[in-house]
């Protein structure tokens, strides 16, 4: 080869090899969740459709810089650096978005944490220290620019969603005590903007997940619980639009869960320079955690993502993320049996002989599961006595439980059990022994909500008591589940039993101690499921979902109420965990009479359970019920486990509400529509079903109603999408649900 040549052939083969080069450093980039580049001091997460990057500022300040949709690998971002500001009234510390602030300095704006030291100190002052970056997890460590007063800032990232866990370790490295005031798990920050709008969800009971739309303007939003518990009133979760639409399917859609139980405050702030900062974690009202040297306190898990998709994109992920990274049989939870509950057939009056009748009526129509309700230990009668007592009634069951249970699993079905661990009844041997144990003020009054008291779970005698008598109610019968209920709020949450100074921990250490039962109970019984249950919706929450399997979303079983309900409960929270009884008409809410018809395809949107009384179903009722039991096992995957599409709301008295679920692989779509009353011969709007393979064929076949005459019997997902189906809806109170079952094309 001559030199010329030569020369040729290297420089073709050099930028072969740097080309090579460039492409596997985008490869490791891309491949990589998470990357610091330490020239600039920039943090950056990247998931397949996010990206979310912070950086070091010049005053060592952690400063947010992007959270939106995915950048380029090879976009740099620029490092960090404060807002000038208005240097007088509105300093950088306000104006520059700081992931996670302390209170002090010139800082005006809704803090991450304040705190006072024994000397009177109340000023902290956070900079960047260091970080490690170990997989999808990253933790970066901050200190006070005087104090060894040390926050550890945690991040984990989920892939598939985009979702961010972001919480916070608190650490006491001086050598006085330090008082934590108010603490947060993080502050989420978006970029000033006029068009920004909020949604979050409230309600109260037998009325809840009704959601709420507001714009954001200067000032505060507080949402948050002081009830000791997550509360009807509000509920951890929030959405924020851009571009005042809220589409379904597209659209800039910021949306966050707090994982705690307890009193909680989210904070949605947009400041002086019109940033919104939405910052969440426990509520400081009456809170105050003392921390001596060497202690440290860590918040609940703030979660959050973002997506173009509109805020029914941002559901799915939600739902998804619940179902894969919360849940404890995660990342493959089980789907929700099929149960019957007696509360509506017998109220307190149970006993062995009425119980094995209603299982017997219960398998007749598929039930996979039977759950003995509230009357069965103690003194319980009535909602007056016996609560705290978890033993058996000998009047009622004079041979244990062991006879009924041996009964249900004959049956081919499985056994729950309702117990209400957490609260007392004065009325009760408990109370009578330990009327220290509730949760109170010495010398002042203890009211009483439903009869009752609160157990103080954060004392380690009570957490131990409650965990014994449920480890050996689940040791001595073969329970695969518990209904946990939890029927009223907190109110004079004294602790006497601790220094003054220690009190105000209740709100925090009681709902670590709950958690830490439910832990250890599944640890030892791994086969048992729970369902959390607070008056219906009051206790629902990622905190919570963490620890138990399903939970009530609300007392209220009208059904059509319930596609309110359960719509609004959709927005945060999967349909796998959505508990929805079939029950009497008419309804005890209501009063409103509906077919039984419309009551199952109501409950068949979410996880199906019956609760009426099958003393009084007729032979018709009793053939219908076993062929919707049927049809619901065929299609609960899709329902539970898949895509939730709100096609048309049924919020501001919407005469018509449609929902469809398409299974993960895209072989099957259920849709679900109701017709509440018909209106001068008006047709049923055109249903346009979405999330289909556009290239499949795709066949309907109906389980209860029709389509109009001349509905094509098969068609492509296209098809469906663009064209619909005309529904041949009319009357009040009326419901259909169609199956659309893949038959070939596609992937």
């Amino acid at each position: 080869m001559n030199p010329a040549a030569f020369a040729l052939w290297w420089r073709a083969a050099a930028r072969w090899l740097l080309a090579c080069v460039l492409m596997g450093a985008a490869f490791i980039a891309q491949a990589q969740t998470i990357r610091y580049d330490a020239a600039t001091r920039v943090f950056r997460i990247d998931t397949d459709a996010v990206s979310y990057a912070f950086g070091v500022n010049e005053n060592d300040q952690l400063q947010t810089l992007y959270w939106g949709a995915r950048l380029a690998a090879g976009d740099a971002l620029p490092a960090a650096h404060t807002n000038e500001g208005n240097v007088s009234f509105d300093p950088p510390e306000s104006t520059s978005l700081q992931e996670y602030a302390g209170w002090g300095g010139s800082l005006y704006v809704e803090p991450d944490l304040k705190l006072r030291y024994a000397n009177g100190n109340r000023d902290l002052v956070l900079r960047y220290v260091s970080h490690r970056i170990d997989g999808n997890r990253l933790d970066v460590h901050l200190r006070d620019i005087r104090q060894p007063l040390d926050v550890t800032l945690h991040y984990v990232v989920d892939p598939a969603t985009g979702i961010i866990g972001r919480s916070a370790l608190i650490e006491n490295h001086t050598k006085q005590a330090v008082t934590i005031d108010s603490v947060a798990a993080a502050s989420w920050n978006l970029p000033a903007g006029e068009d920004y709008s909020l949604r979050y969800l409230t309600g109260r009971w037998a009325g809840e997940w009704q959601l709420q739309t507001r714009a954001i303007t200067p000032g505060n939003t507080v949402l948050e619980s002081r009830r000791g518990s997550t509360g009807h009133e509000n509920n951890p979760w929030f959405a924020i639009e851009r571009g005042g639409e809220w589409a379904e399917n597209h659209g800039d859609v910021w949306f966050g869960a707090l994982a705690w139980s307890g009193s909680w405050r989210i904070t949605v702030e947009q400041g002086v320079l019109h940033q919104v900062r939405v910052t969440g974690g426990f509520n400081p009202f009456d809170f105050a955690w003392p921390l001596a040297p060497g202690e440290s306190l860590s918040t609940p898990v703030f979660y959050a993502g973002y997506t173009s998709g509109g805020i029914g994109e941002a559901s799915r992920l939600l739902h998804r993320f619940e179902l894969t990274q919360v849940l404890p049989q995660q990342p493959k939870p089980r789907l929700r049996p099929v149960l019957y509950n007696s509360w509506e057939a017998t109220n307190f009056a149970v006993d062995q002989a009425g119980q094995e009748h209603l299982a017997e009526l219960a398998a007749s129509i598929g039930v996979e599961r039977f759950v003995m309700d509230d009357g069965w230990f103690g003194a319980r009668n009535d909602d007056h006595a016996g609560l705290g007592d978890w033993v058996v009634n000998p009047k009622k069951f004079p041979h244990g439980l062991k006879p009924l249970i041996d009964k249900v699993h004959a049956l081919g079905m499985d056994f729950g059990l309702w117990v209400e661990p957490e609260m007392v009844n004065p009325d009760s041997d408990l109370y009578r022994a330990h009327p220290d144990w509730v949760l109170n003020f010495t010398g002042r009054p203890r009211s009483e909500g439903r009869n009752q008291l609160v157990l103080n779970l954060a004392r380690q005698d009570v957490r131990d008591y409650v965990l014994k008598v449920l480890d050996d109610l689940l040791s001595h019968n073969d329970i695969a589940f518990l209904k946990w209920d939890y029927n009223r709020n907190w109110s004079e949450p004294g602790w006497p039993q601790v220094a003054p100074d220690q009190q105000r921990k209740v709100y925090v250490a009681y709902v670590r101690n709950l958690y830490g039962i439910l832990a250890e109970l599944r640890k030892r019984h791994p086969h048992v499921e729970i369902e959390s249950c607070s008056g219906g919706g009051g206790r629902v929450d990622l905190g919570i979902l963490g620890h138990t399997d399903e939970v009530w979303p609300s007392d209220n079983t009208d059904p059509f109420d319930r596609l309110s309900i359960q719509d609004g409960f959709s927005y945060a929270y999967s349909p796998a965990v959505m508990m929805a009884w079939v029950t009497d008409s008419p309804n005890w809410v209501n009063n409103r009479r509906t077919s039984l018809d419309y009551r199952f395809l109501s409950s068949m949107q979410g996880s199906l359970g019956i609760g009426a009384n099958l003393l009084h179903w007729t032979p018709t009722d009793f053939a219908t019920a076993k062929n919707y039991v049927a049809d619901y096992k065929a299609i609960r995957a899709s329902v539970q486990h898949g895509r939730l599409y709100r096609l048309l709301s049924p919020r501001d008295n919407s005469p018509h509400a449609v929902t469809e679920s398409v299974a993960q692989d895209g072989a099957q779509a259920v849709l679900f529509a109701f017709l509440q009353a018909s209106q001068m011969k008006y047709p049923y709007p055109r249903v346009r079903l979405q999330g289909l393979d556009p290239d499949a064929r795709y066949r309907w076949r109906s389980l209860h109603g029709e389509p109009v005459a001349g509905t094509l019997a098969e068609a492509s997902g296209a098809y469906w999408m663009h064209h619909g189906i005309d529904l041949a809806l009319t009357g009040d109170h009326q419901a259909a649900a169609i199956v659309f079952d893949r038959v070939g094309g596609g992937q």
